[in-house]
This record gives C-alpha cells, sequence and structure tokens, in this order.
C-alpha cells in the first residue's frame, strides 16, 4: 500500500485475510489525500475486531465500552470542532449494542464520520449472529439458522434522518477511500456500511460472495431523492453499493451548541471556567 502519514508500525491481531486489512488501508489513505494531519483527527471506536483499528493507526485513538462510540464521538467533536472524527466498529457494537445510540446520534446530526465494518457476525467473540446476518446463516447461537429478519442500518439512516448513507465493499479499495472522503468532506453525520468478509466464522458471507451480490451504482444517479434511495436500501439481490442518499446541511449539532455561539471558536479546553456562572447553575 502507499505510504502515508498516519502508518504506524504495530503488530496486528486480526486474522489473515481479514476485510478489516483493506478498511485500514482505505481508511489511511483517505485521511492522508484528504490533507489532514494525525494530531487533528480523532478514531473512536468501541469494542470488536473492527474497534481495534485506531490501534494501528496514527492518529488521536478512543476506545470505549461496547456500543458506546457514537455519544463519546459526538461530545469529542462538540468539545472541540476543529477535530476530524470518524467511529469504526463492526455491525454487531453499533447496530446490536450500540443500536439505540445509533438512531439518536443520527437524530443530532453531529459533524462526524461512522464506518461500519459489516460482516454480518461477530467476529471477536467467536462467531455468534449479529443484527445482520441474513435469514438462514448457521451460526454458533443459531445452529439450524437464523429465523430473525437482519437489521437494515441504511434504510434505518434514512428515515432517521442522516445527512450521508453509503455503503462499499472491502474488497475494492480505491471506491471505499473515495466514499470516505465523501464522508469527510460532508458537513452533518455520514453513515458508511462497508461490507468485509470474516475469514474465521462467517463462511457464507466470503470475499466471493460479496463481490457475486453487491453491484455499484452510476455515479450520475439522483442521490436526492429519498424515497428512491430508501428503494435502493432495501434491495438485496444484489445489494447497491455507493452513495444512497445525500442531502446537504448548512448546520450540525455543534453549531446548535451555546458554547459556539458567543463568537469564540477556541476548543473548550483552552477557555477559562465562568466560575460565576457555575456558581449561579448550582444554585438553581
Amino acid at each position: 500500500m502507499t505510504k502515508t502519514r498516519f502508518d504506524y508500525d504495530s503488530e496486528i491481531a486480526w486474522c489473515p485475510g481479514c476485510g478489516d486489512f483493506r478498511i485500514l488501508d482505505a481508511l489511511k489513505l483517505a485521511l492522508d489525500e484528504s490533507g489532514l494531519s494525525p494530531e487533528n483527527v480523532v478514531v473512536a471506536s468501541g469494542i470488536g475486531q473492527g474497534a481495534k483499528t485506531p490501534h494501528y493507526m496514527k492518529v488521536n485513538g478512543f476506545n470505549g465500552l461496547h456500543g458506546r462510540t457514537l455519544p463519546v464521538a459526538t461530545g469529542i467533536k462538540a468539545s472541540n470542532t476543529s477535530l476530524t472524527v470518524v467511529t469504526i466498529g463492526g455491525d454487531g457494537d453499533m447496530y446490536g449494542e450500540g443500536g439505540n445510540h445509533f438512531i439518536h446520534t443520527i437524530r443530532r446530526n453531529p459533524d462526524i464520520t461512522s464506518i461500519v465494518c459489516n460482516n454480518m457476525i461477530y467476529g471477536l467473540t467467536k462467531g455468534q449472529m449479529s443484527p445482520t446476518t441474513p435469514k438462514g446463516n448457521k451460526t454458533t447461537t443459531s445452529p439450524h439458522g437464523v429465523t430473525n429478519e437482519p437489521f437494515n442500518p441504511l434504510a434505518i439512516a434514512i428515515v432517521s434522518g442522516a445527512t450521508f448513507v453509503a455503503r462499499c465493499f472491502a474488497g475494492d479499495v480505491e471506491e471505499t477511500k473515495n466514499l470516505i472522503k465523501e464522508g469527510i468532506k460532508h458537513k452533518g453525520f455520514a453513515l458508511i456500511d462497508i461490507f468485509q468478509p470474516c475469514v474465521s466464522f462467517n463462511t457464507t458471507n466470503t470475499w466471493q460472495w460479496f463481490k457475486e451480490n453487491t453491484k455499484w451504482l452510476d455515479e450520475k444517479e439522483n442521490k436526492t431523492d429519498i424515497l428512491e434511495a430508501l428503494k435502493l436500501s432495501m434491495e438485496t439481490s444484489p445489494y447497491n453499493l455507493g452513495i444512497l442518499y445525500k442531502k446537504d446541511s448548512t448546520q450540525s449539532f455543534e453549531d446548535f451548541q451555546p458554547a459556539w455561539n458567543r463568537g469564540d471558536n477556541r476548543p473548550l479546553f483552552e477557555r477559562k471556567a465562568n466560575t460565576e456562572a457555575v456558581k449561579e447553575f448550582l444554585k438553581s
């Protein structure tokens, strides 16, 4: 892979052939080509194989509890709007344990980019069914086949008010990199769901399976039609890749916070506390 300013020499604890390697490559390239510096980027994550990503990059990293990445990332961005904030985690972490945070973070529309490594399985904890495991797949917790309907993150994101919704495949590193760059550039919450094989525990949704069961949308297609986007998000034979929905937003969550509406654009940690205001607040 091309050398970037975000390379970090560390031992990587992923299985050989894991799709997370390609996502790591795409993310580092996207940050580098976006002209960002490691000291101004925060990559926040929870628990899981995908959530190990910040360990393998030269960035400010934050590991939190399982499923609790998005509220932490929202707070990071709200306290220092000069930072580029990216979240990363697996489909279990972000859509299972973090499902409620996923919906309400979308509603708040913070200016963060959320990458989900979607391998349709719990890869860290030995192959249990995840929210996105297709119906019928056999896993360690569904030996006779999954009976639940899979969670549709793109449809949920669209109807919850997300302003940027996209999906790609880890095997297409160049396209994945470009989508991440678009997400970072977007003002507001950007969801990028990335199909990536788990070579150890998901023997159904393999590299070949994803290649054969996905197709890239025409770049000229209308990305602002919410009903068309919802229709595309529901199609699974094949799954659509690319930007499904994009709505320009001039304001994000941080812009509505009083701390940023008083003409002081310094990060909160650089400001002096107003002790009198704190005293008055404590009296109330």
